[in-house]
């Protein structure tokens, strides 16, 4: 008994194994190429597939496996086939030739595992992220159908076979659907809500649906239970009664394997998947759905906790962004991108980030940056190291949030007064300035400037030269010299409209009185004039 029992549970084992290595190609490495394989053995009903084929069909509809090669597609099938997703054909090969012969001898089709996971599989891809709607309507027509079902089937007579096989056929189709959109939207609603980084705008959009459209579940939901339960406790003794009577009439698969045993042929045994509503099973599970049979609760018992957890991670939400508004917001985006700086980052530059990030320093300085004015070599121990002074909030608390109301905002306005003034103090000097260049302009030697004129003289002298044009000097025998000349140079400054031009003449002397000194030019002669309003560069006036 025990190396049965323990025979059989290796036996499953070893089937479950089996179907679990049909889910390896959407790991594998190459999963994208191996799913636009299986998708394109999916779009075929009972079609074997050679390679050249495959390669065809491949090319057509484009994507990453378009470009594979005879060897490499090959190679793709194999795996598909050892895996458990495609079939070897046993088709038979017509060929006018050998090379024709080799290229199409090997034939895959696919299995029945396979495509249930190929089909599951693009349903995730092109609807995971989706919320899908939930199905009420199909609720109503469940319980008109089960009220309907148990009507005549409690008549003098019962109902028909086939009248009561479409009916239950119908009835399970629509519960089906129902249910798989109930978990869908609950699973959406379970992944919004684990977030804690919602802003305001999608925190009213997720508020919305749930105050709503949760709402009208759950209500639609509690209203019509009540009603399913009676419908299926008046049919529930005639249950068995109907499957027999339904088998009688129409046994489908089931029938013809017991009609092959009853003939005493031999063949091996088919395990046959029945339609839903054709088992006792599934009878249990519909009416465990709305009824609590087996003192786990019912579904509608899970459905009303649900949307209770789903407003409870609301009013947290909630919570937060009230929270945000003093200050404290969640910083997982903040974080997130930390994470992805790190893992971007060179080794040394992730402990800089780090550094940056979280003040975190070397343990000497118990994770408090020194004061800046204080520089510690690296070789320095923490023991006889400088002190470093932790606020109190840290040393107490452990949280470097500040307490109390925040300060107000310092008022600058008196310094920006201060600042605005000195600079039309500074403008002023220098227009005076310029003015008294220009009067002076041709009487050096008779005036004395003051310091602000002497400045913006040397100021624009020196931009002067830096403006020079210079020239090779031409010597008494008609050759240019070695060294170079000055012609004449001119600075000017377009704010004060002010220009100064200064020109080479042999055997002058300007010579400038000052507040800070004389300052002597040797053959050198100065021009200031007053430039045009316009900017053309010209002076409107000059004087030698």
């Amino acid at each position: 008994m025990g190396a049965s029992a323990s025979g059989a549970g290796q036996d499953a084992d070893e089937e479950a194994r089996r179907r679990l290595n049909a889910y390896t190609y959407l790991s594998a490495p190459e999963r994208l190429e191996h799913i636009a394989i299986m998708r394109v053995f999916c779009g075929t009903l009972l079609a074997d597939l050679a390679v050249p084929d495959l390669m065809a069909k491949l090319r057509q509809s484009g994507g990453s496996a378009a470009g594979l090669d005879a060897d490499t597609l090959t190679v793709r099938l194999e795996q598909l086939v050892q895996w458990g997703n495609l079939l070897r054909s046993s088709h038979t090969v017509n060929a006018s030739s050998i090379s024709e012969y080799q290229r199409s001898r090997s034939r895959y089709q696919l299995s029945k595992l396979g495509e249930r996971i190929q089909r599951d599989a693009d349903g995730v891809l092109a609807e995971a992220d989706a919320a899908r709607e939930v199905s009420n309507e199909l609720l109503a027509l469940v319980e008109r159908g089960l009220r309907e079902l148990a009507d005549l089937v409690t008549a003098p007579g019962g109902v028909e076979p086939q009248d009561g096989l479409e009916r239950i056929s119908t009835l399970f189709v629509q519960f089906s659907e129902f249910a798989d959109s109930i978990r869908d939207f609950y699973a959406y609603l379970g992944q919004v809500l684990s977030r804690y980084d919602l802003d305001s705008a999608e925190y009213q959009g997720f508020k919305e649906l749930l105050l709503d459209y949760v709402e009208a579940i759950t209500e639609d939901v509690a209203f019509r239970a009540p009603r399913i339960s009676a419908a299926l406790d008046t049919l529930w003794p005639h249950i068995p009664a109907l499957l027999d009577r339904l088998d009688s009439h129409a046994q489908g698969l089931t029938g013809l394997s017991a009609q092959a045993q009853a003939q005493g042929e031999s063949r091996p045994e088919v395990r046959i998947q029945r339609s839903r509503g054709r088992e006792l099973a599934d009878w249990e599970g519909l009416r465990g759905w709305f009824s609590n049979t087996d003192g786990q609760g019912s579904q509608v018992d899970q459905l009303r906790d649900a949307t209770l957890r789903a407003l409870q991670s609301l009013l947290a939400n909630a919570k937060r962004m009230l929270r945000s508004a003093t200050g404290e917001m969640s910083r997982r985006k903040d974080l997130l991108r930390l994470a992805r700086w790190f893992d971007e980052a060179a080794p040394r530059d992730a402990h800089d980030i780090a550094v940056a990030a979280f003040g975190l320093y070397g343990a000497r300085h118990l994770g408090i940056p020194p004061a800046t004015d204080e520089v510690v070599p690296a070789y320095t121990s923490w023991w006889t190291g400088p002190v470093v002074e932790v606020p109190v909030a840290l040393r107490e608390r452990g949280s470097r949030a500040q307490r109390g109301r925040a300060s107000a905002v310092e008022d600058h306005s008196a310094q920006k007064q201060l600042l605005r003034e000195a600079a039309r103090q500074r403008a002023a000097a220098r227009a005076a300035a310029a003015d008294e260049l220009r009067s002076a302009s041709g009487r050096f030697a008779e005036v004395r400037l003051t310091s602000a004129a002497l400045g913006l003289l040397l100021e624009l002298l020196a931009t002067a030269l830096g403006n020079a044009q210079l020239s090779r000097p031409v010597g008494t025998d008609g050759e240019r010299t070695a060294g170079f000349d000055l012609d004449s140079a001119s600075g000017e400054d377009a704010e004060l409209r002010i220009r100064l031009t200064v020109r080479r003449m042999a055997g002058t002397r300007t010579v400038l009185y000052s507040a800070d000194g004389d300052l002597l030019l040797d053959d050198l002669e100065l021009d200031i004039g007053r430039t045009s309003a316009t900017g053309d560069g010209e002076a409107e006036a000059s004087v030698s």
